[in-house]
C-alpha cells in the first residue's frame, strides 16, 4: 500500500512535470513561430533596406556625377569662352583670307586678260611682219632692239611706203609733206604740254606689248580702268573701316588721360597680334574672377540666410524665455504657499504631461485674450450706441452711467443693466411685433387696392373698343395700356418699401412727401410696375382713320388742336364707361352726358365730328355741343340743332336762355326697342347770386 502511494505520488509529480513540459513546449513553439515571423519580417526589412541602400548608392553616384560636373562647370565655361573667342578669330581670319582670295582671283583674271592681249598682239605683229617685203623670218635673240618704239617704226614704214608710191608726183608729195609736217608740229606741241613723267611713262608703255597697236592699247586702257575701279573700291572700304575704327576708338577713349589704366611693361602690346593674345588672356582671367565673385555672392547669401535664421531662432528663444519668466513670476506665490507634489509617473510621462499642460495653458491664454478682445469690442459698441444722436432725448440713469464710466468698468455693471432692461425689452418687442402686424395689414390692404387699380387699367383698355364702320379703327381699342403683372412676393416687398418711406417721412421734419390715400395708391401702383413701368398708347385721329398709335406723352407734339380735342373726348367717354361699369351699370346704355364749350372752334373737320359722335355713341355718352359759330358744314353733321337766345326778367332781375327756333324742327322719335326714357327736361332756370357791394 505504501509503495502504491509513492508510485501514485510519483505519477502525479511526473504528470505535473509532463504538463509543465507540455506548456513549456507550447510556449517554445509559440516563441519559435514568433521568431520565424520576426525572421521573415527581418528578411523583408533587410531586402527593403538593401533596395533602399542600392537606390541611395545610385542616387549618391548620380549626385557625385552632378557634383563633378558642377565643379568642372567653371573650367568648361572657360573653355567654352576660349573656343568662342578662337572661333571669332578664325572667322575674322577666314574673312581676311576670303578677301585676299577674291583680290588674288581678280588679279589672276587681270593677268589672264593681259596674257590673252599679249598673244593676240604677237599674232597681229607676226601677220604684219609677214606683210612687210624683205623682212627676215627669223630674228636672232642677240640682235639689239631698235631704240624707236613700235608705233613710231610702223608710222615710219607707212610714210616710207607712201613716199615710195608717190615718187613720181613731186607736187603731191610736197603737199603731203607739208600736211605731215603740220600734223607733226601740232602733235609735238600737244606732247610738249605734257609733263616729263607722263611722257616717260607713255614711252615705256609704247615700248611694251600693250602699245603695239590700237586694239592692244584699248585693251590695256580697259584693264587700267578696271584696276582703277578696284583700287577705288578697296580704298573706299578701307576708308570706311578706318572711320569706323576711329569712331570706336574715340568712343572708347578715356575722358581723362591717354589710357584707361596703367599697364605693366609685360602687358603692353607691341603689335596687334600680341594685343589680341593679351586681350584673350585678360578675358579668360575676367571670366574666372566673375565666377569667383558669383561663388562668393552665393556663399554670402547663404551666410545671410543662416544669420537671419539664427536671429529668428534667438528671438523665438527670447520670447520663450520671457514667457517662462512670466509664468514663473505668476506662480511664485503659489509655490511658496503650497509645495508641489512630485510626479508619480516616469520621466517620459512627466514630459508628455508637461507638454500637454503647456499646450492647454497656451490655448487658455488665447481664449482669454479673445474673450478680453470681445469684451472690449462690446464695450466700445455699447458706448457708441449710448452716445448716438438718436438717443439724445433718453434721460435714463443707465445711459448716463454708460457714457460716464470707463470702458474697463462696464463689464461689472453689465448683469445689473441686463436685468433692469429685460422688462423694457419685452415691452418693446411686443410693440414692434404689433407694429409689424399693422404694417402687414396695411401692405395687404394697399396690395388689394393696387391690384384693383391694375384691373381698372385693363378694363379701361377693354372698354375703349371702337364700334364697326370706322375703317381700320373698327374693332380696335382706342386706348392701349401695357404693363407686366408683378409677382406677389415682389409686389408685397415693394409695397412694404412704399409704406416704410411714408412712415419715415411722417417722422421727419419739413417733409414734403404727401401721405394721403390717393398719393399712397399712386406710389404703390408705380412701385408695382417697376422697373419697366406702364406704356399707354392712343390712336391718332386722321382723315383716313389709319390704325396709328402714339404714346400719350407725345400727343402734344404730334396731334393738332382738333385731334387733341377728339382724343380728349374719347378718353372722357372711356372714363365715363369705366365709371358706369364700376357702379354696376354696365348693362345700361346711358353712361352720362358731356357738355362741350365751343368745340367746333378747334375741331370743325367733319371726320373729327363723326369720330367723336361714333365713340360717344359706342360708349353710351351723350354729347352736347355749344357754339356761337354758324358753320353750316359742321352743323350739318348733327341730327338736332337748337338755337338759343338770352332773355331777361326785368322785374325779378334774372336772365334766361330760351329756345329761339329749331333749325331742324321735331325731336327724333324714340326707338321702341331702346331703353325707355322716364323723364325729359322741359325747362331750366339759372340763378345768379348778386355781387355784394
Amino acid at each position: 500500500a505504501g509503495r502504491l502511494a509513492e508510485l501514485a505520488a510519483e505519477a502525479g509529480r511526473l504528470r505535473t512535470a509532463a504538463d509543465a513540459a507540455q506548456q513549456e513546449l507550447a510556449a517554445l513553439r509559440e516563441a519559435r513561430a514568433e521568431a520565424e515571423e520576426t525572421a521573415a519580417e527581418a528578411v523583408v526589412v533587410r531586402d527593403e533596406r538593401q533596395e533602399t541602400a542600392q537606390r541611395a548608392r545610385r542616387v549618391a553616384d548620380a549626385l557625385a556625377g552632378l557634383a563633378y560636373r558642377l565643379r568642372e562647370r567653371a573650367s568648361w565655361q572657360a573653355k567654352l569662352r576660349d573656343l568662342a573667342e578662337e572661333g571669332a578669330e578664325a572667322e575674322e581670319r577666314a574673312e581676311e583670307c576670303i578677301d585676299r582670295a577674291r583680290a588674288a582671283d581678280e588679279e589672276r583674271r587681270a593677268a589672264q586678260r593681259a596674257a590673252d592681249d599679249a598673244r593676240r598682239t604677237a599674232r597681229a605683229l607676226r601677220a604684219e611682219r609677214a606683210e612687210i617685203a624683205g623682212a627676215p623670218d627669223d630674228i636672232a635673240e642677240d640682235d639689239q632692239a631698235p631704240a624707236a618704239s613700235l608705233p613710231a617704226l610702223r608710222e615710219a614704214y607707212r610714210a616710207a611706203s607712201q613716199v615710195y608710191e608717190k615718187v613720181g608726183v613731186g607736187a603731191d608729195l610736197r603737199a603731203e609733206q607739208a600736211r605731215a609736217e603740220s600734223d607733226e608740229s601740232a602733235a609735238r606741241a600737244e606732247l610738249d604740254r605734257l609733263t616729263n613723267k607722263v611722257r616717260t611713262r607713255a614711252a615705256q608703255l609704247l615700248e611694251g606689248t600693250d602699245g603695239a597697236d590700237g586694239p592692244s592699247r584699248q585693251a590695256a586702257a580697259a584693264r587700267a580702268e578696271e584696276l582703277v575701279q578696284t583700287l577705288e573700291t578697296r580704298a573706299s572700304a578701307a576708308s570706311e573701316q578706318l572711320g569706323r575704327l576711329r569712331g570706336e576708338a574715340e568712343r572708347l577713349a578715356p575722358e581723362d588721360g591717354e589710357a584707361h589704366t596703367e599697364l605693366p611693361e609685360d602687358r603692353v602690346p607691341a603689335d596687334a597680334a600680341q594685343a589680341k593674345e593679351l586681350l584673350r588672356t585678360a578675358t579668360a582671367e575676367l571670366a574666372a574672377r566673375t565666377d569667383a565673385l558669383e561663388s562668393a555672392r552665393t556663399a554670402h547669401a547663404g551666410l545671410l540666410r543662416a544669420h537671419r535664421a539664427a536671429e529668428e531662432a534667438a528671438g523665438g528663444f527670447d520670447d520663450t524665455a520671457a514667457l517662462l519668466r512670466d509664468l514663473l513670476r505668476d506662480t511664485t506665490g503659489d509655490e511658496e504657499a503650497d509645495e508641489p507634489e512630485p510626479y508619480s509617473g516616469t520621466l517620459e510621462e512627466a514630459r508628455q504631461a508637461a507638454a500637454e499642460a503647456r499646450r492647454s495653458l497656451r490655448g487658455c491664454a488665447g481664449d482669454l485674450s479673445a474673450a478680453e478682445s470681445a469684451v472690449r469690442e462690446a464695450s466700445d459698441v455699447l458706448v457708441r450706441h449710448a452716445n448716438s444722436t438718436r438717443y439724445e432725448q433718453v434721460r435714463t440713469p443707465a445711459r448716463q452711467q454708460i457714457r460716464e464710466l470707463p470702458a474697463a468698468a462696464l463689464p461689472e455693471h453689465a448683469a445689473a443693466w441686463a436685468e433692469a432692461f429685460a422688462p423694457r425689452l419685452r415691452v418693446l418687442t411686443d410693440e414692434l411685433e404689433q407694429l409689424e402686424r399693422n404694417r402687414d395689414s396695411i401692405v395687404d390692404r394697399l396690395r388689394g387696392l393696387v391690384e384693383s387699380s391694375l384691373a381698372t387699367l385693363r378694363s379701361a383698355q377693354r372698354l375703349s373698343r371702337l364700334p364697326e364702320g370706322l375703317g381700320e379703327w373698327s374693332g380696335q381699342e382706342f386706348l392701349r395700356i401695357r404693363f407686366d403683372d408683378p409677382d406677389q412676393s415682389t409686389l408685397t416687398e415693394r409695397l412694404g418699401e412704399v409704406i416704410d418711406e411714408a412712415t419715415r417721412s411722417a417722422v421727419k421734419k419739413n417733409s414734403d412727401l404727401r401721405r394721403d390715400g390717393m398719393s399712397l395708391l399712386l406710389r404703390g401702383v408705380r412701385a408695382a410696375l417697376l422697373p419697366r413701368g406702364v406704356a399707354v398708347e392712343i390712336l391718332k385721329p386722321d382723315a383716313v382713320l389709319r390704325a396709328e398709335r402714339v404714346p400719350v406723352g407725345q400727343m402734344g407734339d404730334v396731334f393738332s388742336g382738333g385731334q387733341l380735342l377728339t382724343a380728349a373726348i374719347a378718353l372722357y367717354c372711356t372714363m365715363a364707361a369705366l365709371r358706369s361699369n364700376d357702379r354696376g351699370r354696365d348693362k345700361q346704355r346711358h353712361a352720362g352726358t358731356l357738355f362741350l364749350d365751343n368745340p367746333i372752334g378747334r375741331a370743325n373737320a367733319t371726320y373729327l365730328l363723326e369720330l367723336q359722335r361714333a365713340v360717344a355713341d359706342a360708349l353710351g355718352v351723350q354729347l352736347l355741343y355749344t357754339t356761337g359759330l354758324f358753320d353750316t358744314t359742321a352743323l350739318a353733321e348733327f341730327p338736332l340743332v337748337i338755337r338759343l337766345r338770352n332773355d331777361a326778367d326785368l322785374r325779378a332781375g334774372l336772365k334766361y336762355i330760351s329756345v329761339e327756333e329749331h333749325l331742324r324742327p321735331g325731336l327724333p322719335q324714340q326707338d321702341p326697342d331702346a331703353e325707355p326714357v322716364h323723364g325729359e327736361i322741359t325747362a331750366t332756370r339759372m340763378f345768379r347770386r348778386p355781387t355784394e357791394a
